[in-house]
């Protein structure tokens, strides 16, 4: 069996600040296997960005490996970390500020072909027109700036410019979040139509569950840095484990009328990121917690291919 397209364990970002050590990605261990998509997802501040873009070296890990098709890269440099950025790729979430506002359309997406000093100028000419066809972009917008281009098609740039180099690994971070709801839908399925036609292997960042449901494979929930919650999209809906999953998926809006989701409120104060305790982080709003919940957690395997982190799961479950 070939392995994983991308691989972490153990992976740690932690930020410096005035007041202390800030953990916005802490000891998260996951695997994304090819063609497939991983969809993270959390409150806000949780470290589903800091994750993407420390996986594909946009920021310095603090600890932990990471692997590309069983290679590590964790310490790459220099030379050999720009050839591997050119396996792993990212789509920004903010089409407006991710494209430089002085480059035509044509020059964005020629952008990393020209990085990379591998490509003829017809080469690049050619490969940019075949992007923009593959990402529906009409070959008279070539000269065409960002600012005469909708939210749509600014991010149909992004996501051409992201795939200009034929990358394995795609970070996906929140791409259609800031786009009006009837585009979502139309960005969405170009994702996942260019995933079947080049094998692409994406790391899909979001807050909306139903959009997270519609493309991934597999989610991975994540709380304050860590993930307390992975495993197959279909089972995470059907049977959730952990309480703070429960409580995301309580909050997705019903359209039976009959029959209303009730979100479920939590209470006590969000753990703050800074130099936090080693127990549960969610422990100060959650319902089921005891005093063994202070301790150091591990995410654990409850079933085939379903991971939790959470120390009494056995326990709650059986009641």
């Amino acid at each position: 069996m070939s392995a994983p397209v991308i691989e972490v364990k153990g992976l740690k970002k932690y930020f410096p600040t005035p007041r202390g050590l800030l953990h916005a990605v802490d000891d998260v261990t996951l695997k994304i296997e090819k063609g497939s998509t991983l969809g993270v997802v959390g409150e806000s501040g949780c470290g589903k960005s800091t994750l993407g873009r420390t996986i594909i070296h946009l920021l310095e890990r603090t600890d932990g490996k990471i692997y590309l098709n069983g290679n590590d890269i964790s310490d790459l440099k220099g030379k050999k970390l720009k050839a591997a950025r050119e396996k792993m790729q990212i789509i920004f979430q903010d089409p407006y500020s991710s494209i430089d506002p002085r480059k035509t359309v044509e020059a964005t997406i020629c952008e990393p072909l020209k990085v990379a000093k591998k490509y003829s100028r017809q080469e690049i000419a050619k490969i940019s027109e075949e992007l923009m066809d593959l990402v529906g972009i009409d070959q008279r917008l070539r000269v065409s700036y960002p600012h005469e281009l909708d939210g749509g098609r600014r991010q149909r740039v992004g996501i051409a410019r992201a795939l200009a180099l034929n990358p394995d690994f795609v970070v996906c971070d929140e791409p259609v979040s800031a786009l009006d709801v009837s585009i979502q839908a139309q960005v969405l399925n170009l994702l996942k139509d260019l995933q079947e036609k080049r094998g692409l292997t994406y790391l899909f960042v979001t807050h909306n569950l139903s959009v997270v449901r519609h493309i991934s494979d597999q989610i991975c929930v994540m709380y304050l840095g860590q993930v307390v919650e992975l495993c197959p999209t279909k089972e995470l809906f059907e049977r959730p484990l952990h309480p703070y999953t429960k409580a995301l998926l309580s909050a997705i809006p019903s359209t039976d009328i009959h029959h209303p989701n009730k979100p479920e409120i939590l209470e006590g104060e969000l753990t703050s990121p800074i130099n936090p305790k080693p127990g549960c982080r969610f422990a100060a709003r959650c319902k089921y917690e005891a005093a063994v919940c202070a301790e150091p957690q591990k995410q654990e395997e409850i079933a085939p291919g379903h991971f939790v982190r959470c120390c009494r799961i056995r326990e709650i479950h059986e009641k």
